[in-house]
C-alpha cells in the first residue's frame, strides 16, 4: 500500500523503530540510520541474543529496513544524510530538542525548503521539553501506574512498554493521514508525537470516569470499575477471565456455569444492579468456577456466546502464530515481511553509492 514511499528513519529504541517497521510492513522503503560503532541502543539490550549476537529486542522492531551507519558530526556522513533527505517522503526522528538543528538538520528548515516533506518527531513530553522520553516514566506520570495492580498493592507498570508502542502507532497513523493530505494538496506536514500525550489519551474511559464522577480512579487488579463480572477467576487447574459486557451476556453466563438462581434474580438484571452486588457475584462465581477445569468452562461459555479466555503464557500464545525468531511477530497491520532487520551499516556502502535506488538494486521486488 505504501510502495515507493521513501522513509528516512532517524530513530532508535522502541516507539520510532516500531513506527517505521509498520510503514515498512505496508511497503514503504525504509532506511534506518544509526550511530557508527554501537548503533541503536537496543542492539545491546540482552540477553537473549541469537546465534549471530543480535538482541531479541532489536530484532522485534527493525525488519523491512536497510541499515546505514552515519556520524552526524562528520561532514562526509552529513552529506549522505542530506542527499537522502532531498528525496525522502517521510522523515522520523526522536532526537532530543536542538540536536539535529545544531548539525544542520532543523526539521522546520527542511520542511520550509521542501513543502511536500512529512517530518515526524517523537518526543517524551512535547516539542518544548528537554526531558528524555522513557516509557516507564510516561506510564508513571500519565496515571497508568496508579490504576494498575492490586487494590492493596503498589502502583504497577504494564508488562510491555505500552506507552512506547502506542506512541509508535500514533505516529504511524498521523503519518498515513499526512500522506493522504499530501496526495490531495501537494503539501506535507510537520508532526510532533509525545509519549505523555499518547499515554494520557489512552486513559480513555478511565479518564472519563474521573471527569464525570469527580473522583480519582483507583486500582482494580483484574476486575473492572464499570462491569461485573469482568475479571479473572481461578478454575480447578488454571485461571480464566470472563468479560460480561451486556445484560443478555450476564444471563447467558450465569446459566452456562450453572448459577441459574443468579440468572433469574431481578436485582441483578442490569449492570448497575450487578455493580451494587459485586461481592456477592464474585463470591458465587469463584466457588462455582473452582469446581471444574478452565477448558470445561471455556467450552460452556463459548457455546453460550460469553466472552472468556484461559490465561496463557507467552510461549503458549506464540504457538498460535507463525512468529519468527528473526523477523518477530506477524505484521499487525496486514503487511508483508520482506527482509530481516539489518546489521549495523549492512547496506551502508550500497546506500552511499545508490541513494534511494538501493532498493531497486538490492531488492527489485520491493519497489
Amino acid at each position: 500500500m505504501l510502495e515507493g514511499v521513501k522513509v528516512l528513519d532517524l530513530t532508535r529504541v522502541l516507539a520510532g523503530p516500531l513506527c517505521t517497521m509498520l510503514l515498512g510492513d505496508l511497503g514503504a522503503n525504509v532506511i534506518k540510520v544509526e550511530r557508527p560503532g554501537s548503533g541503536d541502543e537496543t542492539r545491546g539490550w540482552g540477553p537473549p541474543f541469537d546465534a549471530r549476537g543480535r538482541s531479541a529486542y532489536y530484532l522485534s522492531i527493525n525488519r523491512n529496513k536497510l541499515g546505514l551507519a552515519a556520524d552526524l558530526d562528520r561532514d562526509e556522513d552529513r552529506a549522505v544524510i542530506k542527499h537522502l533527505l532531498a528525496e525522502a517522503d517521510v522523515v522520523i526522528d526522536n532526537f532530543r530538542r536542538g540536536m539535529l538543528t545544531r548539525r544542520g538538520f532543523a526539521p522546520e528548515e527542511w520542511c520550509a525548503k521542501r513543502p511536500e516533506l512529512i517530518w515526524c518527531t517523537i518526543t517524551g513530553f512535547g516539542a518544548e521539553s528537554d526531558r528524555p522520553g522513557y516509557d516507564f516514566v510516561a506510564q508513571a506520570e500519565s496515571g497508568w501506574m496508579s490504576i494498575t495492580g492490586e487494590a492493596d498493592g503498589d502502583p504497577m507498570k504494564t508488562g510491555v512498554a505500552l506507552a512506547d508502542i502506542l506512541a509508535g502507532k500514533d505516529a504511524a497513523i498521523t503519518i498515513l493521514a499526512a500522506l493522504v493530505h499530501r496526495m490531495r494538496t501537494g503539501h506535507g506536514k510537520r508532526i510532533v508525537i509525545s509519549l505523555a500525550d499518547t499515554a494520557r489519551a489512552a486513559l480513555v474511559n478511565v479518564a472519563q470516569n474521573t471527569l464525570v464522577g469527580g473522583k480519582d480512579s483507583g486500582r482494580w487488579g483484574n476486575a473492572h470499575p464499570n462491569l461485573v463480572p469482568y475479571q479473572l477467576f481461578k478454575a480447578a487447574d488454571k485461571a480464566i477471565v470472563i468479560a460480561v459486557g451486556s445484560d443478555a451476556q450476564w444471563v447467558a453466563c450465569a446459566r452456562a456455569i450453572g448459577l441459574d438462581t443468579l440468572a433469574g434474580d431481578a436485582s441483578l438484571a442490569t449492570n448497575a444492579g450487578r455493580l451494587a452486588q459485586r461481592e456477592r457475584i464474585v463470591a458465587e462465581f469463584s466457588r462455582q468456577l473452582a469446581t471444574k477445569p478452565a477448558a470445561a468452562w471455556r467450552e460452556r461459555l463459548d457455546a453460550a456466546g460469553v466472552p472468556n479466555g484461559i490465561v496463557q503464557s507467552v510461549l503458549e500464545a506464540l504457538r498460535e502464530t507463525n512468529a519468527s525468531a528473526v523477523t518477530g511477530m506477524p505484521s499487525s497491520v496486514g503487511g508483508d515481511v520482506r527482509f530481516a532487520p539489518p546489521g549495523l551499516d549492512e547496506h551502508g556502502d550500497a546506500i552511499r553509492r545508490s541513494g534511494w535506488n538501493v532498493f531497486d538494486r538490492l531488492f527489485p521486488s520491493s519497489s
